[in-house]
Formats: structure tokens, C-alpha cells, sequence
């Protein structure tokens, strides 16, 4: 496993094969999403993972800017293949997904060892 660069809204990023674990941080919106996608997408653009899997346990809440980013990871992850598991989402930011149908979309698991089997 090596680890990835990390900053306050990505405290902890490894891959674990073609797979990238990464924990997510705080309330994600306008003023920090551009930080969760500069993760994301250099986690992706440098490594290529087949998977990732985003645990949210520590995000209470998320907006429309938050979810753009998810959506655009997935877009560029879906291109080879790949796929988005979420992990441990507390009820406002799954409420969130539902409302906007993205739990078609995303997969999502109670937690990373279920999120490891999808």
C-alpha cells in the first residue's frame, strides 16, 4: 500500500492495489469542494484505480459542489472501467443522494469491507 498526498478535507488517501481508500472530512461545499476535487482527481489521473472508496463517516453535510465533484470523479473513473463505492454516509448527506437519485448511481455500502466486495 502507498500512501497518497492528504490535506484537511482528505485526512487519510492509500491505495490498496487498483483500489483507493481515502477518508473524507467536514462539511464539503463551495469553499473547500475545489480541494476534494484536486484529491480525487490527482488520486486518479497519477494511479488509475479500478475502485474507489470514499469513506463519508465524517461528513455531516455536503452540497450541490460536493456532489458535482463525485459525479465528475465517477464520469473519469467510469472511462476505464471503474467504479465509486461510498461508505458509512450519515442520514443528511445519504438523504442528499437519494433526493437526487445518485444512490442509482454511486454504490452505496454501509462500510468499507461491503464496499470491498462490490
Amino acid at each position: 500500500m502507498s500512501d497518497l498526498p492528504t490535506s484537511q478535507i482528505v485526512p487519510s488517501a492509500r491505495m490498496d492495489g487498483d483500489t483507493l481508500l481515502a477518508s473524507v472530512n467536514g462539511e464539503i461545499d463551495l469553499h473547500n469542494s475545489s480541494e476534494l476535487r484536486a484529491a480525487l482527481l490527482g488520486a486518479l489521473s497519477k494511479h488509475q484505480p479500478k475502485k474507489i472508496i470514499l469513506n463519508l463517516s465524517q461528513v455531516p453535510y455536503m452540497d450541490s459542489s460536493a456532489v458535482a465533484v463525485l459525479v465528475e470523479a465517477l464520469q473519469k473513473i467510469r472511462k476505464i472501467g471503474g467504479k465509486i463505492c461510498l461508505t458509512n454516509l450519515q442520514p443528511r448527506v445519504k438523504g442528499l443522494l437519494e433526493i437526487a437519485r445518485l444512490d442509482t448511481v454511486f454504490i452505496l455500502v454501509d462500510n468499507e469491507e461491503d464496499a470491498r466486495k462490490k
